[in-house]
């Protein structure tokens, strides 16, 4: 019996080093959301910004695959699903950069931590599944935490913010579900290519309407911005061949670390307090979300653990952090 592409990625359980890789890639995701928000005052506009995120990854991991003679895993039979993974997955890129451009980085970073939340939701609403009483008193514990960060009515959170960042949220929820599907067939390297390479594509025709000149400065963040995203894609997918999910996802929520020491020191501010009220509260209902959702897996088939490692592997980071 040949090898899936979800078992052929895994080659040894070495959980330390897994650990070790997911904090990397967890650094490199919160060191671009501070790029761009520099960027961002600079007068770098959002769809300018995910252009460039986008093009820059292309021939950075093109170039790798040249050179590590394995250019064919770009060989696919699905290039239409595989556009349609990237329209939704740049749209949460949209709504990930729009929140770090308004948002204090721990308040984005902790909205983006809603994505198990809307999972939920999509898993009982939409697809009419059963989802039982840990997984609701998970998503009650979630939304409350919110409630409390953004204070309707006595916080000065911006609106756009606020939607662009629980809008992620809802977009990582659904890609999820998009990415399990290619996740069947495809290599991790391959949908991480095709997504960059889509991206690009589509946020080329706002690039007339939103490029500009730039000082030597911006463009030095810019690219900056491209090399911090394509390594923290590199690292999750390195994270996950050396350790199953259920032992690398808790380290996503050192994210919020990251956010809070690039706010104070790059910045100069402090997040709200409220966020110390809130923050605990997303993060308790994702790990009883991942933790019930892995006990179920391990129940229902001894293989899934390797099928929620592809699904996390070739996420990208149109929604990250992203602990199902």
């Amino acid at each position: 019996m040949n090898a899936s592409p979800q078992s052929s990625s895994r080659r040894t359980d070495r959980p330390l080093l897994a650990i070790g890789l997911r904090l990397m890639a967890m650094v490199m995701l919160s060191t671009m959301f501070m790029l761009i928000r520099l960027a961002g005052r600079e007068g770098v506009s959002a769809p300018e910004m995910v252009f460039w995120r986008q093009a820059m990854a292309v021939p950075l991991m093109g170039g790798w695959l040249l050179a590590t003679g394995r250019l064919s895993l770009l060989r696919t039979k699905r290039l239409r699903s595989h556009a349609m993974r990237a329209t939704t997955g740049t749209v949460g890129l949209v709504c990930n950069v729009t929140a770090a451009m308004l948002l204090p980085l721990p308040v984005g970073t902790t909205l983006g931590f809603t994505a198990p939340l809307f999972a939920v939701l999509i898993t009982a609403l939409v697809m009419r599944e059963h989802v039982g009483p840990w997984r609701w008193t998970a998503v009650t514990l979630g939304f409350l935490g919110v409630l409390l960060i953004t204070r309707p009515g006595q916080q000065d959170i911006p609106l756009a913010g606020l939607a662009a960042g629980l809008g992620a949220g809802v977009i990582v929820a659904i890609v999820s579900f998009q990415i399990r599907d290619l996740g069947r067939t495809e290599q991790p390297i391959t949908c991480v290519f095709w997504f960059s390479f889509f991206g690009a594509l589509f946020a080329s025709v706002l690039l007339p309407f939103y490029g500009q000149a730039h000082e030597p400065y911006v463009w030095l963040l810019l690219v900056a911005v491209g090399l911090a995203g394509t390594l923290a894609q590199l690292l999750v997918t390195a994270a996950l061949r050396f350790g199953a999910v259920a032992t690398v996802v808790v380290m996503d929520y050192s994210a919020l670390i990251w956010a809070t020491v690039y706010e104070r020191t790059v910045f100069g501010a402090m997040p709200p307090a409220s966020i110390w009220l809130g923050a605990p509260l997303i993060i308790a209902a994702g790990l009883i979300i991942t933790w019930r959702e892995h006990y179920l897996a391990r129940r229902i088939s001894p293989t899934s653990a390797l099928d929620e490692g592809a699904t996390e592997e070739i996420a990208g980071d149109a929604a990250v952090p992203q602990p199902r």
